[in-house]
């Protein structure tokens, strides 16, 4: 393969033991929102500003190992001018890219859903990797109902994973594979694990009719969680549901799997981590984080916008940094909120 001890080398450094990928990825619209609770206008200086300051946390390489950076961050700078992904990487986390362009509603089939971006695809990867970019991401949804995903769904979208996870190892990034079954709904944690079991199944699949390396690439995937109409389910059972979806559907082949915080809270989401990590010594896989508002919210919080409190955004940051380190090796309590 072409470039292989490129993507071998991106993959060692991507993963370690008890450092997992800070998504500071959110489109236009999403981080709008979300400076939007906080009452700040989502200006590009705004939003250079916030993802500076948290990529510039003291000590943030020690639990972090990649940043899924936003198409604008790769080429913003510091204040000294300093590009955004060189200053990851003075900490040893690889800058990555988010490269889909957004999902639309998949034609002739109601409720199922599509995500753009293939078109020039490989041309935009080689402009991303000389900002710096190592490896990217490319995020297909789910959404559970009584009828979807239909099958037709399921393949459309695996295929649209698998393309863009061959551009990407053929252009020398390495592939994060982001199937995400939607929490949304009133279905149960078992109509969860039937759906999440499904994608996965027609993920793999794809990948391999794509001849995709699965040992350099790194799949995103949601938790086994019951909908967000139903009871929440303790970390125990979402734990065994997780794994008993992830060892019918994951081959072994694949070195890490980075979970979505999936609308959960950020106490949460690394209750359910340290659950699934208990029993990781059962696992072939490196199993990690990949959270983006889980992280992020209580440093937005202490943020405010206000340059003045740069110290305790940095600080909400690398706390929950480290107590997903601590969950991703089992070893997280609840008492450490404290």
């Amino acid at each position: 393969m072409r470039n292989l001890d490129q993507l071998q080398t991106t993959i060692k450094d991507l993963i370690h033991d008890g450092r997992g990928i800070l998504a500071i990825d959110e489109s236009a619209p999403t981080i709008a929102k979300r400076f939007k609770a906080i009452g700040v206008e989502s200006t590009e200086e705004n939003r250079r500003a916030y993802r500076s300051l948290l990529l510039t946390t003291p000590g943030l390489g020690e639990y972090i190992g990649g940043a899924i950076f936003f198409e604008e961050t790769l080429s913003q700078r510091t204040p000294a001018g300093i590009p955004l992904p060189a200053i990851a990487w003075e900490q040893r986390i690889v800058p990555g890219v988010k490269v889909d362009k957004g999902k639309i509603p998949l034609a002739l089939c109601p409720g199922d859903q599509i995500t753009e971006g293939l078109d020039g695809l490989a041309q935009r990867l080689q402009t991303y990797r000389d900002q710096g970019a190592r490896f990217a991401k490319w995020r297909e949804v789910y959404t559970i109902t009584d009828q979807n995903p239909s099958s037709f769904g399921l393949e459309a979208n695996a295929d649209a994973l698998a393309r863009y996870a061959a551009i990407c190892q053929e252009e020398g990034l390495v592939p994060i594979v982001e199937p995400e079954v939607l929490m949304d709904g009133r279905h149960n944690i078992e109509r969860c694990a039937e759906v999440t079991e499904a994608v996965l199944h027609s993920v793999f699949a794809a990948l391999l009719r794509h001849h995709v390396a699965l040992e350099l690439m790194l799949l995103k995937t949601n938790m086994v969680l019951p909908g967000t109409e139903q009871p929440k389910a303790r970390p125990d059972v979402i734990a065994t549901a997780t794994h008993t979806v992830l060892t019918r559907a994951v081959p072994a082949a694949v070195p890490s799997i980075n979970f979505l915080s999936g609308g959960q809270e950020p106490e949460e989401s690394t209750a359910n981590l340290n659950a699934i990590n208990l029993h990781r010594d059962r696992c072939p896989w490196n199993l990690s984080i990949s959270f983006g508002r889980a992280l992020q919210q209580p440093a937005l919080r202490a943020w405010q916008g206000k340059s003045d409190n740069g110290a305790a955004t940095q600080q909400a940051l690398l706390k929950r940094a480290r107590l997903n380190s601590l969950a991703m090796r089992g070893a997280y309590l609840p008492d450490m909120e404290r």
